[in-house]
């Protein structure tokens, strides 16, 4: 059985540690030994790209806003999605030492490799608030995003919701996957003003019998011009 590898470790601001492992070739991110981001959400974390993009690829200038870095798979896939040079992909990562370890162990990370992305260290209501109405969408996944107050998602916070809202173009979408069921959460959205679809994608697509994940895609108001 081969081992699993501790790539790098550091200290969460709630006390508890994020690790960096690598297994079979392998790379996923845990806490407390659970996996946050790997293979476990990848299907999701690729679909999510898949939908969420699907609408733009006539813009000229996408402009797409990501909660938190992970392991890069969504921004990957959005990348492989939206071929626009002028495309702008910002990732609102607060964890200093992500990005820090895509330089070290992850070489064909798009952080390193798409120049369309750009970085910041805030998610909060208050970077969105500075892209208001300039935004095609917004891609989160509830496991492995960075969390808001109280260490919950930011799909939570009420401030935040309308905060995004508020950056979206006509037309525009916050785009969420997660690993579990949240029956609260479409009409959460609902109530911030969005339109809202959900869907099930398979966690492995390509195993015989496989569990399915949910994604929701809240649309702001009618399409844009």
């Amino acid at each position: 059985m081969k081992p699993r590898i501790t790539l790098a470790e550091t200290r969460l601001p709630d006390g508890s540690t994020l690790a960096l492992q690598e297994h079979d070739g392998r790379k996923a991110l845990l806490i407390h030994g659970q996996q946050i981001c790997g293979p476990a959400t990848r299907a999701a974390e690729e679909e999510l790209a898949r939908l969420a993009s699907a609408p733009f690829r006539p813009a000229r200038q996408p402009k797409l806003w990501f909660v938190g870095l992970g392991l890069g798979h969504t921004l990957a896939a959005v990348g492989a999605e939206l071929k626009q040079k002028r495309a702008t992909f910002t990732v609102a990562e607060p964890l200093a030492a992500l990005p820090e370890w895509h330089r070290q162990h992850l070489p064909d990370s798009p952080l390193l490799t798409d120049p369309r992305v750009e970085l910041e260290t805030d998610c909060g209501p208050s970077a969105l608030t500075r892209q208001a109405g300039l935004l095609h969408a917004i891609l989160l996944h509830l496991d492995a995003s960075p969390t808001g107050p109280g260490n919950r998602p930011w799909v939570d916070d009420r401030r935040w919701l309308s905060a995004a809202f508020e950056a979206l173009q006509p037309g525009g979408l916050l785009a969420i996957a997660g690993s579990r069921p949240v029956p609260t959460l479409t009409r959460r959205l609902q109530r911030s003003g969005f339109e809202v679809a959900e869907f099930s994608v398979p966690a492995s697509p390509d195993a015989k019998k496989s569990r399915f994940l949910p994604i929701w895609l809240a649309r702001k108001g009618n399409a844009a011009g």
